[in-house]
């Protein structure tokens, strides 16, 4: 299991409106569904990436090598949870979205240099606290910005409360044996130890 995490260059905002966040999310639905799901065009949208975007993260194969457990964008950052099948799975997707998502960037917003701070953060997840908590922290993220956790539009809680499913995101391993309403009270009631020192971030490489 893995933590992903970078944020923009000197803090910059790095998702400015619903595309911003749609197209960074598209690159993970082209690289990780099933060919199945895939060839059933489930939460496509075409017209979000290029012709070579599409082709090159099909190309990666990653289907079945990496799962998408758990994630929250943020306007200036992001976190990613992944479960590592085959060695190196995660390096070809962060490569690929980097590359890909500052391109559009740099061409939407017609900037041109660094839009993220460094590379990419990757911990490894092999302690329990961490792996318990994990998801929580990542869609507690959400209340940074002010927002209702439970109805935040660019996290995956919907998919661990079956207000929704996708082929491309698996929660399983992140509900930890938890039906719904258990994981909804499992999140509420660290909301007021969130901000605890010695919690996730003694876990994280750089923060």
């Amino acid at each position: 299991m893995y933590h992903v995490y970078n944020r923009g260059n000197n803090k910059r905002q790095i998702f400015f409106d619903e595309r911003d966040y749609s197209v960074f999310l598209s690159f993970l639905k082209y690289a990780l569904m099933s060919d199945e799901v895939f060839h059933a065009k489930e939460e496509i949208n075409t017209s979000l990436l290029t012709d070579n975007n599409r082709f090159e993260l099909r190309r990666l194969g990653l289907a079945g090598k990496l799962e998408l457990v758990s994630y929250c964008l943020m306007p200036n950052h992001f976190h990613l949870q992944f479960y590592q099948h085959d060695i190196g799975a995660v390096t070809k997707l962060m490569r690929s979205i980097a590359t890909g998502y500052v391109m559009y960037f740099n061409k939407r917003y017609g900037t041109s240099g660094s839009l993220f701070q460094g590379v990419y953060k990757a911990s490894v997840i092999s302690d329990d606290g961490y792996n318990q908590h994990i998801s929580r922290y990542i869609h507690l993220n959400a209340l940074d910005v002010g927002a209702d956790f439970k109805h935040y539009e660019y996290s995956s809680y919907k998919y661990y409360v079956q207000d929704s499913t996708a082929g491309w995101v698996k929660p399983e391993k992140g509900l930890l044996g938890m039906n719904p309403a258990q994981y909804e009270k499992f999140l509420s009631e660290w909301i007021p130890y969130r901000n605890d020192s010695k919690g996730i971030d003694k876990f994280l490489a750089d923060r």
